[in-house]
């Protein structure tokens, strides 16, 4: 994957760029087979395009059940080196970038500013550099050219279907989960609001010694440009080496971050993905990338609080009536359907201690489609569409499983919810 390399803008050259991609990947499936050849070639191609398109190639590459076993290795394999090797824009387009944003050039507004990206991915790429206070900071800007690239994907309803069908599996609803998708991921391209996020899930989490966020330096950051205190850790496959009672912590903290930001704090980050974190050997996590985070409605909160409390509790009739409450269910044949698999999707709540696995991850991410599909089949009107924000909801669910299945440990899930969710029983 090539440095500045010319990044297709255009509705239609995306599109044709991925045809190709879809019949070489279709072909594959066809057979029943992955050719490495075929992944790699996908891989290179949705990494040139960015923006949507790298994101759909980013959650293949870490999320179970996505890829046919038979394919999975081969794709997940090349779709990994997407995310660590994405390409970049080039020294002459960041400089361009940071002084339109910022109003002046980087070797003024940074004491010390690294042209050499430490990372790059689907919509930016990070640098080293360091303030005139003599601070450290990672410095974010936005490719070039990449808001018009997510627009043109934002338009082809397919792309976005492709990645709906992975965690909702039909089209229930595809006009409403389509506009979501549309104005979530267009969100992402304003890095003033992520820099808003990111603080406020740093509020949340103040006080909490095993869970870091970088602050944001709010002066030297515009929409394009996002610069924040400068974090240094394990990435993930060294994070998978370290000792099982260190991955137990990272797990706990991991699980913590998600679900307490979530429940208490009403903000969930829906891209889990692993290159959003940073580990360390004293079991604490650095967590990054604050793109795609969502505000939780308070009703809402409240009945996943009562659908968390009840798995942990082991509270059977507690838990149908909070999950159909969650899900605004009304009786009928539909709602042991959508319970039965609510159920299933709390069995590391229910049934902790819990070992997640991948093999668990893929059979829920089977379960939801089973559940929709069980929706054609329903006489009595008793089907309720799933609540706004559930295809980012199952896109937080099924990736960071995914994470915690790699880390490959028992954890007590249920005592780490009771820590935030009962703290007066403390």
């Amino acid at each position: 994957m090539s440095e500045g390399s010319k990044l297709p803008k255009g509705r239609l050259g995306r599109l044709r760029r991925l045809a190709g991609v879809g019949l070489r990947v279709g072909a594959d499936a066809v057979r029943k087979r992955a050719e490495s050849a075929t992944a790699e070639k996908a891989a290179e191609v949705l990494g040139e395009l960015r923006g949507v398109a790298a994101k759909v190639g980013q959650m293949a590459g870490y999320i179970d059940g996505v890829v046919p076993d038979a394919q999975r290795d081969n794709y997940q394999k090349w779709m990994k080196r997407l995310m660590d090797q994405a390409p970049r824009s080039t020294p002459e387009q960041v400089a361009a970038q940071i002084e339109s944003e910022l109003g002046k050039p980087a070797e003024e507004i940074f004491a010390e500013f690294d042209p050499e990206p430490v990372a790059s991915a689907s919509i930016g790429q990070v640098h080293r550099a360091r303030l005139h206070d003599g601070r450290e900071v990672a410095v974010k800007v936005q490719h070039p050219g990449i808001e018009r690239a997510m627009n043109s994907d934002l338009k082809n309803a397919s792309l976005i279907e492709a990645p709906f069908r992975m965690f909702a599996g039909s089209k229930f609803e595809s006009k409403r989960i389509l506009e979501e998708v549309r104005a979530r991921f267009r969100e992402e391209l304003d890095y003033r609001l992520e820099a808003e996020r990111q603080e406020a899930t740093r509020k949340i989490h103040a006080g909490d010694p095993s869970i870091r966020i970088p602050a944001v330096h709010a002066e030297f950051s515009g929409q394009r440009v996002l610069t924040m205190d400068w974090a240094e850790g394990l990435r993930f496959d060294d994070a998978l080496e370290l000792p099982e009672a260190t991955r137990v912590k990272f797990a706990e903290t991991m699980w913590r971050f998600v679900y307490k930001g979530t429940l208490v704090g009403g903000l969930f980050n829906a891209d889990p993905h692993p290159g959003n974190y940073l580990f360390h050997e004293d079991g604490t996590v650095t967590f990054l990338d604050f793109g795609c985070v969502q505000a939780t409605d308070p009703d809402k909160r409240e009945a996943g609080i009562a659908t968390h409390l009840a798995a942990c509790r082991r509270d059977e009739t507690e838990f149908r009536r909070a999950a159909a409450d969650m899900l605004h269910l009304k009786g009928g044949d539909y709602e042991p359907v959508a319970v039965a698999y609510v159920r299933e999707a709390f069995a590391p709540q229910w049934d902790s201690p819990y070992r997640i696995t991948r093999e668990y991850v893929a059979g829920l991410a089977g379960g939801i489609k089973k559940a929709f599909d069980a929706a054609r089949t329903v006489k009595d009107g008793s089907y309720v569409a799933f609540p706004p924000g559930i295809f980012f909801l199952n896109r937080l669910q099924f990736g960071f499983f995914s994470v915690l299945a790699r880390l490959d440990v028992e954890v007590d899930y249920a005592a780490v919810e009771r820590e935030f969710l009962e703290p007066e029983s403390d």
